[in-house]
């Protein structure tokens, strides 16, 4: 049996083993690291952790601890209460207000990873506070990034378009960017569709400082429906995601009283955070608006002047931290290990995998097949497969000049083949290994976390299994010359 092959039944174990026996799939997949590079591809340990992510690392990191300090003075909540006020109430806007701005702020420069790490926490605090479903709002933010990914001026497009040029192969930039704008605008509408969306139109306004109440679903403060559950029953709308829990329908309960709300670190007496009352207002205080500050500085400084999200959130927590030190004493605790953890040891196996050439040997594979139709489907699943663990970009670099060969014979029409190819390696980012779905799954409070992580899995799933097909079919057939 080959090392390639030996190393990609490794990894099928590690799924295994992490599904049945619940134990942190980013530990197994350290352990099956050090034994398959070690053993199999002969690398030491310099080589095993070259695939260490440590950006993604840090991303983690700064961005869960900045957002925990947030959500302790009460920052967050006063974000929510301002949003909704923006859209008059209207909840069922706010997972489309979302998507809206992660795609802005990808089109206009923003990396993807970047523009999710800034908008995740703030739109699944929306998702708690307002009994949205967790699952509908994280793949709501991510498909949003993905949707203005390929604009001619974005990271993404900017650098696919360049390897384009660089092979030699016809290309047209709007091509590129409508195919992944109008792929994510229509996932969109149907996950708003499955999960509770047309619920959450018939629910209408609800009191901009957040009471529950008539219209507000009966749940209450911080309570909300595990994904796939009627946000205004409680009970299940959608299948059961594989190996998940079905939700428990909630018990409707009386609408909070204002003298029930806890006051929290960083919240003045009276200041009910948004919860309810009749006197609901959330006061900026000076821990509040240095962490808005924070906040517009952490954007300036990713999206103007290109610096590391993941240092500039550590480095701003800890000024936080040191000015208002009760207010973020209990952050550090509350940043995602678990899944720091998880993704990290994935993505080192995955770079294991990189170092001993299983990627470039499954792309050679596919690439010598003698059906260009054929070839073409399964670049397009092997860029899905191994983007929802890797980095997209790199995944699209090596897929594109594999498909030189077959497209230089004329049969298939390139700019469709690299429109899918973007489309199938970058629309998967929903996956919890990828790290738009690790910040999603980091960013999400109060929710049980390995449900969600096996919703995100089975979702992901679903999108591998199922678009890379759809993109062929419409983008590459259509071009068969």
């Amino acid at each position: 049996m080959s090392p390639e092959l030996v190393s990609i039944l490794v990894l099928v174990v590690v799924f295994v083993i992490a599904t049945t026996r619940s134990v942190n799939m980013g530990a197994l997949a350290f352990a099956a690291a050090f034994g398959v590079g070690t053993l199999v591809a002969d690398l030491d340990a310099d080589g095993i952790f070259a695939g260490f992510p440590g950006d993604l690392f840090v991303v983690l990191v700064g961005v869960t601890y900045l957002f925990a300090i947030a959500r302790a003075n009460g920052t967050t909540d006063w974000l929510v209460h301002a949003a909704v006020r923006l859209v008059r109430g209207r909840v069922a806007l706010i997972p489309w207000v979302m998507f809206a701005l992660t795609g802005a702020l990808t089109a206009i420069g923003a990396v993807s990873p970047a523009a999710v790490a800034i908008v995740a926490p703030i739109a699944l605090s929306f998702a708690t506070r307002y009994a949205i479903s967790p699952l509908l709002m994280g793949t709501m933010v991510v498909h949003g990034a993905q949707a203005g990914g390929f604009s001619p001026i974005s990271i993404y497009g900017s650098i696919v378009n360049g390897i384009v040029e660089r092979e030699g192969l016809p290309g047209s930039e709007v091509t590129l960017f409508l195919a992944s704008l109008i792929a994510n605008l229509l996932i969109a509408g149907v996950l708003f569709a499955l999960f509770g969306g047309r619920k959450l139109w018939a629910r209408g306004s609800v009191p901009p400082d957040g009471a529950t109440g008539e219209g507000d679903a009966g749940f209450a403060d911080g309570e909300t429906p595990g994904p796939g559950t009627d946000a205004t029953s409680g009970t299940a709308t959608g299948p059961v995601t594989s190996g998940a829990t079905p939700a428990t329908p909630a018990t409707p309960t009386a609408p909070a009283s204002p003298t029930a709300v806890a006051v929290r670190p960083g919240r003045e007496a009276g200041d009910t955070g948004g919860t309810g009352g009749t006197g609901g207002i959330i006061r900026l205080t000076p821990a509040r608006i240095a962490t808005l500050t924070a906040l517009v500085a952490l954007v300036v400084a990713v999206l103007g002047f290109d610096l590391d999200a993941g240092l500039t959130a550590v480095s701003l927590a800890v000024v936080l931290s040191t000015a208002w030190p009760d207010d973020s004493r209990r952050a550090v605790g509350e940043i995602a290990w678990s899944t720091v953890l998880l993704i990290c040891g994935v993505l080192t196996y995955v770079g294991v995998l990189e170092e001993m050439g299983t990627i470039t040997w499954a792309g050679e594979g596919v690439g010598g097949i003698g059906v260009p139709l054929l070839a073409a489907v399964l670049l397009c699943y092997i860029g899905a497969v191994v983007s929802a663990f890797a980095s997209s970009v790199g995944i699209m670099g090596a897929l594109i000049p594999l498909a030189v060969p077959f497209l230089a014979q004329g049969e298939i029409g390139a700019v469709g083949m690299v429109a899918a190819l973007a489309v199938s390696a970058t629309v998967v980012d929903v996956s919890p290994f990828s790290t738009n779905g690790a910040l999603v799954l980091a960013a999400a409070p109060d929710v049980d976390r390995e449900r969600f992580f096996r919703q995100l899995m089975v979702y992901g799933g679903i999108v591998v299994a199922a678009v890379p097909a759809l993109a062929w079919l419409v983008l590459v057939v259509p071009g068969l010359e």
